[in-house]
C-alpha cells in the first residue's frame, strides 16, 4: 500500500510539474512580437510608389458621384467648382477640396446628421472623373488631350493613351511637372535604339507631355518618290540630299523651272532654283529650312511650271512623310 501511495504521489507531482511547465512556456505556434512589424516593413519597402484610389484627393474640376445607401433618389453627380465646392440636395454647398473620397463621405454624413435629416446615413462618394489626377499630352501625337492617370505610369504608356506619335514627331519630348512647371525635362524619343527603354521615364499625375515636331522638307513634282522627309535630330538637309531622298529626278523634269517655296512671316515666298546647275555642281547646294518645298515641274505640261506657291503648298500638304533611314 505504501508503495502504491508513493507511486500515485510521485505521479501527481510529475503532472503538476508538467502543467507548470506549460503555463510558463510560450505556445510554440505563437509568433514573437517583432515578426509582424518586420514583415510589414519589408512589404512596405517593396510596394510600388503609385497612388492608390484611397489616397486620391478631390480637386477643382473633378466629377463626383454621391449616393446614400438605401435611398436611390439621393444619388447625384456633382462637379467640383473652382473653389473646391459641390452643391447637394438638402445640404446646399459642401467644401470637399483636398479631401479623400472617404473623408468627403464622412463630412456629408455629419452634415446630414447635424441637420436632423438622418440618424445614421451611409454616404458613398465615387470619383468618376479626376482633373487633378490626369496628364496632358500635346504636340505631335495622334490624339492630343487630357488623360486620367491614377498613380505612377511610364512615358510610353502616356503616349500610347494618346494614340502614339505622328509621322512628324521630333526626336524628344518635354515633360513638365505641375509643382515645377518652369523646369521641363527633355527626354529623347529613340524608338529604334537599344537604349529606348532607358528613356521610358516615370510620369506623375498633373504632368504635361509635349512631343516635339521634327523639321520636314518636301519634294514634289516630277521626282520618283514625292513626299516629306524628316530632318532627324535637327540635322540639316541640302537640295541635293532632298532630291536623293526622293529617289532622284523623274523622267521629264523641267529643271530650270524648278523653285523653292519657303514659308515666311509674310506668307510663302518663291525662290528660283537652278536645279540643273546644282546637279552639275555649277551652283552651290542650298541648305534647306524646315517646311521648305522643292517643286520640280514636268516638262510635258507648260502650265505645271506656272503653278503658284499656294498651289504647291496644297500639293505638299497631302504628301506622305518619310523618315530618313
Amino acid at each position: 500500500m505504501k508503495s502504491q501511495s508513493a507511486y500515485f504521489t510521485g505521479l501527481a507531482i510529475l503532472i503538476l510539474a508538467v502543467a507548470n511547465g506549460f503555463a510558463q512556456t510560450p505556445v510554440a505556434s505563437a509568433a514573437p512580437p517583432n515578426v509582424q512589424p518586420v514583415a510589414l516593413e519589408k512589404k512596405s519597402a517593396e510596394a510600388p510608389t503609385s497612388v492608390s484610389p484611397r489616397d486620391l484627393r478631390i480637386g477643382a474640376g473633378d466629377l463626383l458621384e454621391i449616393s446614400l445607401y438605401g435611398m436611390p433618389d439621393f444619388k447625384t453627380d456633382a462637379r467640383v467648382n473652382s473653389e473646391g465646392q459641390i452643391t447637394l440636395p438638402m445640404l446646399s454647398i459642401v467644401n470637399v477640396d483636398g479631401l479623400s473620397v472617404e473623408q468627403a463621405a464622412t463630412l456629408i454624413e455629419h452634415k446630414l446628421i447635424d441637420k436632423g435629416l438622418f440618424n445614421d446615413p451611409h454616404i458613398i462618394v465615387f470619383q468618376k472623373e479626376s482633373a487633378t489626377q490626369a496628364i496632358s499630352v500635346a504636340g505631335e501625337v495622334q490624339k492630343p488631350g487630357i488623360y486620367p492617370l491614377l498613380g505612377s505610369r511610364k512615358l510610353y504608356e502616356a503616349l500610347a493613351a494618346a494614340g502614339g506619335t505622328t509621322p512628324k514627331a521630333g526626336s524628344y519630348a518635354l515633360i513638365s511637372h505641375r509643382n515645377d512647371p518652369e523646369h521641363s525635362i527633355r527626354v529623347p524619343l529613340l524608338a529604334a535604339a537599344p537604349e529606348s527603354m532607358d528613356n521610358n521615364v516615370n510620369v506623375e499625375p498633373g504632368d504635361t507631355i509635349f512631343v516635339s515636331k521634327a523639321g520636314v522638307v518636301y519634294v514634289v513634282g516630277d521626282v520618283r518618290q514625292p513626299g516629306g522627309f524628316i530632318m532627324e535630330n535637327g540635322s540639316s538637309i541640302t537640295v541635293l540630299q532632298a532630291i536623293a531622298l526622293a529617289q532622284g529626278i523623274g523622267p521629264n523634269p523641267a529643271l530650270n523651272a524648278s523653285k523653292l517655296i519657303r514659308k515666311t512671316a509674310d506668307g510663302p515666298k518663291e525662290i528660283p532654283l537652278a536645279l540643273s546647275k546644282i546637279l552639275a555642281t555649277h551652283a552651290p547646294d542650298l541648305q534647306l529650312l524646315p517646311d521648305d518645298i522643292i517643286f520640280v515641274p514636268g516638262s510635258a505640261g507648260k502650265s505645271a511650271a506656272k503653278r503658284s506657291a499656294e498651289a504647291v503648298l496644297q500639293m505638299a500638304t497631302g504628301m506622305a512623310i518619310w523618315r530618313i533611314p
